[in-house]
């Protein structure tokens, strides 16, 4: 039993040390087109602190921070999975139309400050601290 733990404390040491080097900082050149095209969109202004690649044993994506505290992050293809502005308004456009309009009904004087999406749904945090969840239809199914 001893050697099992000891073992597995080994591997988990070999693990831990390997993928702690998994973030290597970019350009914004190195970034997927898709991602350029979407920081010039809707971040034109603003500048950039930090960009860099986070090589996963199974995904590779992209962060990139910037100064004003804003952060993006996308997947491999350039496809962003999450906009965070921290306290400010998200830009005009990022969040779909179907879900701004549920906001507006629901919430009319909450702003979205952050959006997350993958395959199945949406999640839309406000700036007075509730949680929507929509799926991939706009349809919201979570309040939280």
């Amino acid at each position: 039993m001893k050697k099992m733990i000891l073992f597995l404390a080994c591997v988990f040491t070999l693990v831990a040390n390997v993928s702690a080097d998994n973030y290597q900082p970019i350009t914004r050149d190195q970034l997927p087109q898709k991602a350029q095209t979407f920081l010039t969109t809707y971040f034109a202004d603003a500048k950039i602190s930090l960009a860099r690649k986070e090589i996963d044993v199974m995904e590779l994506s992209y962060d990139v921070i910037f100064t004003n505290g804003c952060k993006v992050e996308f997947d491999r293809k350039g496809n962003w999975t999450e906009v965070d502005c921290v306290s400010t308004a998200l830009p005009i456009g990022i969040v779909p139309s179907a879900i701004e309009s549920t906001i507006k009904a629901h919430y009319p004087d909450a702003k979205a400050i952050k959006i997350e999406r993958d395959h199945r749904e949406y999640d839309v945090k406000l700036n007075n601290r509730v949680e929507l969840t929509f799926n991939k239809k706009m349809q919201l199914v979570d309040i939280d």
